[in-house]
């Protein structure tokens, strides 16, 4: 498969079954089935199948440290296979959504190697956190990002 990066925020609403349409960009992307899982900062992690592997190769050396269990089992024990149907849309298995606080409206937003999927109301207090780009611009300086 051709790397592929993710970019871009779609907004969609949920239905009461808990489908979802997948933005045709994104879903362009992520390819008719993809790994879903809980991800950082309350919301979903969605990687495509390679994504996936290379994401999950990282823990193979982690030392057997309880922090260590703990954050596999964080992305492990919730990752689920979401088969886009033929209207472009996925199921987000009620757990998930529950964790993430996911009811009716739905952000996509991608994330270089993987796309974001938050609640509508948690992407919006997310950003509001990083709001001040200059802020934020300075903190991460010490890692040799430019801009």
């Amino acid at each position: 498969m051709v790397n592929f990066m993710f970019v871009g925020l779609f907004e969609h609403n949920i239905d009461n079954k808990g489908r979802v349409i997948v933005p045709a960009k994104l879903r362009d992307g992520l390819g008719d089935v993809f790994v879903m899982t809980y991800g950082l900062d309350g919301c979903l992690y969605a990687y495509t199948m390679e994504g996936w592997e290379k994401f999950a190769a990282q823990f193979d050396d982690l030392p057997g440290t309880r922090s260590a269990r703990m954050l596999q089992s964080m992305f492990f024990n919730n990752a689920v296979e979401c088969e886009v149907d033929k209207q472009g849309r996925i199921l987000i298995p009620a757990n998930l959504r529950d964790k993430v606080g996911i009811q009716k409206e739905v952000v996509f937003a991608g994330d270089r190697n993987k796309v974001q999927v938050w609640s509508k109301e948690s992407y919006h207090a997310y950003e509001a956190e990083i709001a001040d780009a200059d802020e934020v611009a300075e903190k991460v300086a010490e890692y040799g990002i430019v801009f």
